[in-house]
């Protein structure tokens, strides 16, 4: 079965730091790219950052800019989200997720499919 399972959100004060990771199996990691996405109730969906498997170049909203770095590790079938100078608005739920390359220009609207996982919870206190 696919699985992509989002761990390493919690409660963390304005400025500090979270690293995320989303640990894939039941696919062909390789195949596919994988963005973060994020959701807070009420507010449409967000694409926080994506990884081109294939040569991996990243992708971020400009909202997150300078302050996220996105990694991957083929070997562990992880991708991870590096978290840092965080904002109160950047609380949400985070959610990984994986596409095929030929998505990857419109990452941001891919739709919710059973390559989406479980999301974890960012928490950011003011």
């Amino acid at each position: 079965d696919v699985q992509l399972q989002a761990s390493g959100g919690g409660l963390v004060q304005a400025g500090g730091s979270l690293r995320l990771s989303c640990a894939a199996s039941g696919f062909s990691f390789d195949d596919y790219d994988i963005g973060w996405f994020r959701q807070v109730p009420g507010k449409e969906r967000e694409g926080v950052s994506c990884i081109s498997n294939s040569d991996g170049t990243t992708y971020y909203a400009d909202s997150v800019k300078g302050r996220f770095t996105m990694s991957s590790d083929n070997a562990k079938n992880t991708v991870y989200l590096q978290m840092n100078s965080l904002k109160p608005e950047d609380a949400a739920v985070y959610h990984c997720a994986a596409f095929k390359g030929s998505l990857l220009r419109l990452w941001v609207r891919i739709p919710v499919s059973k390559y989406w996982g479980q999301g974890t919870q960012v928490t950011v206190s003011s």
